[in-house]
């Protein structure tokens, strides 16, 4: 008689262990999830703060470059001349400006 209560001690000591075991292995895996949800919800959000600042990056490469386009042509004397008379109404000697009404 006292094997069988030995043996049913022992066996309900292991399942208490192999109970308490598998609770701590289910609230790391819960812990896991979690911080992994977590982590991908960030990382989602900096991806669109990526995407976002990429944007304004190609924007500002565009804006770069049409100013350089500018500063080019305004080194020449005769886009100079063609702003003068457009903007300005400013004529050479001898021509006669047109203006059409509308």
């Amino acid at each position: 008689m006292t094997t069988a209560v030995n043996k049913q001690t022992t066996n309900a000591g292991s399942k208490r262990r192999i109970r308490m075991w598998l609770f701590i292995v289910v609230l790391f895996i819960g812990w896991a999830a979690y911080t992994l949800v977590g982590k991908l919800q960030e990382q989602h959000a900096t991806n669109a703060r990526l995407a976002a600042i990429q944007q304004q990056l190609e924007t500002a490469k565009t804006d770069t470059e049409a100013l350089k386009q500018e500063i080019e042509r305004l080194n020449d004397p005769e886009y100079i001349s063609q702003l003068a008379t457009k903007e300005q109404g400013m004529v050479y000697k001898g021509e006669t400006q047109i203006q059409v009404v509308r």
